[in-house]
Order: structure tokens, then sequence, then C-alpha cells
């Protein structure tokens, strides 16, 4: 008999069943069309939304405080650490510059704010005070304040993850210094600490359909679809101008790397579409880790530049930035010079490093931004509250992409990335390799790497296995494993007796 082929109908049902791409595309779409034919009740929705970010943001601290313990303990270098600091600071640096930059070119070339002749006194300035809450943002001081530790606790409790990077170098560097001799159980506990992380994550995004629906009817039923009508030349400028940055990121990460950054797009398909649907690149960030990790990234590496570029490299953010500020000029009848615009830039490159994680942010970037220049009224920043929440999609992929091309990046340049394996899995080839939180049986625990320095040996002539083993971890009393205890008296035992004459 011939064997029998599943209807379309069952063969859809599997997809939908099985492929969180699929689920989370048809929420996307269904909250679209209640947002629009029942814009009262979709705005009541917003929690399944708020619900799932609330769900992930709790596991984000302790996920990234294991990882990097982790990858400090077995790295076994905390010098290499820091040059990873160090050269993602440098990276993150050039391409928010490089963002502001473009952003500032597209905003004179197409001008999307000439003509309007909006007059600010007729602005509300008092929307956007009760957008920002009465909120500022942080002096340089205060920023690098705000980032060391109070409490070991209340770090994790505020979910600051610059401070729970701090707290995780500090472990990580008192692991190495007392070695497993005196606290042999620490280091296994936080691997499976992690372990039981990642179970959680998987759990929860089992609800990102639910996120999605809800977050997307809110947006269509509170904002509705005609303020892309009114403000559509803003906004496909910005768009257009992210997707111009993705194209300078995708040349970027070609030529440092070798790989391809619409191949990674679609290895991330489904955080990306989650990221879009809430409007939330934190909600996604424990799943991009994993596969970053996946990918052929070095754990400690990962561990370290992408939660720093939650707070340092924010691409989309300065995108929209730059454009916000031309685009309210324009629309008040105010000609920037060119000095006024580089002072934007320089204004910018300060203000959006403290922007992460407080309400309001883009509108208190965009007033410090109008201040400074003394000839922008700060009420007129009240003209982009209508779209703002429009352009979150394009800051997120935007910010989302470019913080795992600095991932890559830094791996490359300071030698802690596998580009073969990184090839196989973009490719798909590598469908059924094992995640790189899970051990595998036919490989070494530490992944074919010298412990001693973070880099791999496992492209090394003669034998790994003698360089893993040999090899000491400062600070860790060199030990032989226990499957090599007694090999040479076995190998004695085994060996024949010599013949007689």
């Amino acid at each position: 008999m011939p064997p029998s082929v599943a209807s379309p109908t069952r063969r859809l049902a599997r997809t939908l069943r099985t492929s969180l791409f699929a689920q989370v595309t048809c929420a996307l779409v269904l909250g679209i069309v209640v947002g629009k034919l029942w814009p009262d009740t979709a705005t009541a929705l917003q929690p399944l939304g708020d619900g799932f970010t609330r769900l992930i943001k709790t596991v984000i601290s302790p996920l990234v405080f294991c990882v990097v313990v982790v990858g400090i303990a077995k790295a076994g270098d905390l010098k290499a650490f820091g040059r990873i600091g160090v050269k993602a600071l440098i990276w993150f640096e050039i391409a928010s510059t490089a963002a502001l930059v473009i952003g500032l070119v597209a905003a004179n070339v197409v001008g999307p704010g000439r003509g309007m002749n909006v007059d600010p006194s007729s602005l509300d300035a008092a929307a956007v005070q009760e957008t920002t809450g009465g909120g500022h943002l942080p002096t340089t001081t205060e920023f690098i304040l705000n980032a060391l530790p109070q409490s070991f606790i209340g770090s994790f409790a505020e979910n600051e993850l610059l401070q729970v990077l701090i707290l995780a170098c500090l472990v990580g560097a008192a692991l190495l210094h007392l070695g497993h001799t005196k606290v042999p159980k620490v280091l296994p506990a936080i691997e499976q600490a992690q372990e039981v992380i990642f179970a959680v994550v998987g759990f929860i995004m089992r609800l990102a359909p639910l996120a999605v629906f809800g977050a997307m009817a809110h947006l269509v039923g509170n904002y509705g679809l005609g303020v892309m009508r009114t403000y559509a030349k803003l906004i496909v400028l910005c768009y257009v101008a992210a997707a111009l940055f993705v194209v300078l990121l995708s040349v970027a990460l070609k030529l440092v790397t070798g790989l391809s950054l619409w191949k990674f797009l679609r290895y991330i398909r489904e955080e990306m579409l989650l990221a879009l649907g809430t409007a939330s690149t934190e909600s996604v960030m424990p799943r991009v880790m994993q596969k970053l990790r996946r990918a052929g990234a070095r754990d400690d590496a990962v561990g370290l530049v992408l939660p720093t570029g939650y707070s340092f490299n924010l691409d989309g953010a300065s995108l929209y930035l730059s454009i916000g500020t031309l685009f309210i000029a324009q629309a008040v009848g105010v000609d920037l010079s060119l000095g006024q615009q580089i002072t934007v830039v320089l204004v910018l490159m300060l203000t959006s490093k403290g922007m992460a994680g407080i309400p309001g942010s883009a509108f208190l970037a965009l007033s410090a931004t109008a201040s400074s220049l003394g000839a922008i009224p700060a009420g007129a920043v009240a003209l982009l509250l209508g779209v703002d929440r429009i352009m979150d999609s394009m800051r997120v992929v935007t910010n989302l992409l470019g913080n795992c091309v600095a991932v890559f990046a830094v791996c490359r340049w300071e030698g802690a990335l596998d580009i073969d394996r990184a090839k196989r899995v973009l490719d798909g080839e590598d469908a059924s390799q094992p995640d790189a939180s899970q051990p595998d049986a036919s490989q070494p625990d530490d992944g074919g790497k010298d412990v001693s320095g973070g880099k791999d040996v496992s492209g090394q002539k003669g034998r790994p296995d003698e360089a893993r083993i040999e090899t000491p971890v400062p600070g860790i009393p060199a030990q032989k494993p226990k499957d090599f205890e007694g090999l040479e008296e076995r190998q004695e035992l085994k060996e024949p007796a010599p013949e007689a004459g």
C-alpha cells in the first residue's frame, strides 16, 4: 500500500503545534485584527504582554550571573575576560556612533518635518512630563555609581544587569583564586542552577504567543492605524534608515567573521518575532544567549557582551533619537547648523548610554538634547508622543541585531569563536547539536578549549587531550582526572611477560 500523505489541514495543525515561529506569527496577525475591530476590548489585553515580560525578567539576572561565573571559572583567565570587556565597549561606541551619524544624514536628506510649521505653544508639554513620570537621565557620575552594587540580593531583586555583571566577575575571580580544592561544590552547583534556569525559560516561552497577541492588540487598539498615516514620512524614514544600518551590520559581520547575518536572522527568527510582538528585547535575552552559545560563541564572552550591550549598545535608539531631534527642529521651523548637529551627536553619545530601564527614556534624551542646543523648545518633544510606540519595532530589531553582531565580532577578535561550528549551525547542518549548556558525553566538558587561556585547542596538532589534562588552571592545583587514575598500573598488568629465551 502507498504511504499515507498527511492532509494540508493536518500539516498546518502539526506546524502550529510544534513551531513557535508559526504560533507567534498567528498571534501577531490575530492581535492586529482584534485591535482594529474591537479597540475597546483590545486595550484590556495589555496584561498578557506585561505578564510575560515580568516572568522573563525574573530569570534574566540569575541566568547572566550563572553564565558569567561559569565562563570565567572555565576559561581560567580573568585578564582575557577584561580584554573582552574593553573590546566590547570599543565596538559598542563605534556602532552607536555610526547609527547616530546615519540617522542625522537621513533626516537631513529627507527632511521628515519640513513644511509642518508647528507652533510650539500649541503643544502639550505636560504630556511629556506624564510619560516620563518626572524622571531624569543619570549623569555620568550617577551612571557609574549606579553600576556598583549596594547589596548582593538587591541587585538581583531590582534586575540591575550591570550590578549583576560586576558581582559575577567578583565571584568568578574568587573561584579562580580559591581553586576547586577549597570550594569543590560551588561551581557544579552554579552550573546546575544554570540548567534549571534554562528549563524555566523553556516553560515561560510556551506563553509567548499569548504575550504577542495581547501586546499587539493593545498597540493597535490604543493608537489605531491612523497615526501611521499622519507620521508616514517619519516612520518610513526611520525604518529605511534602520534597514541601511542592518545592511552595514551585515557587511561588518561578514568582514570580521565570515558569517551571514541573513542566515543568523533565520536562526533566531522565533526570538526576533517575539521581540517584535512584545516590543522588548529583554523578553528574548535568555533564548538568544542560549543560541549564541550553541552557535560557537564562548560562554564568558556571551555572558559579558550581550547583557552589557543592553545598556551601552542601543543602536536602534540612537537612530531614532538622531532622526527625532532633527524632525522636531524641522517641524517647528528651526534650522540646525552643522556645529549644532555635531553637538547633537556628542550629547546623544552620552545620554543614550543611560537610557536602559528608564520609563520614557527616549523623551528624556530628546529633552536633554533640545535643552543643550537652546534652539529647540523643550515642549516640541511632544510631537513624537503619538508615534513613539510605533517605533518600538524598529528599535527592538536594530538593538537586538546590533548586540548579537557585537557578540560574534568581539568573540572573533578575542579568538573565542568556533567559526566552523557557527557556520554549521547557521546553515542548519548542525540542528541536532546539543545546546552549549548541555554537556555531551562524546565531548570533553570544557568544549575542547584550553582552560588556561580560554583558547580553542581542538585544532592543535598532537594529542589535544594531553593539552587539556596537563595545562593547569591558575590558582587551582593540577590533578589527574579520575578516569586516568591508575591507568599506568593497569597498562603494566596487561602487558604480557617476555617470552623465555
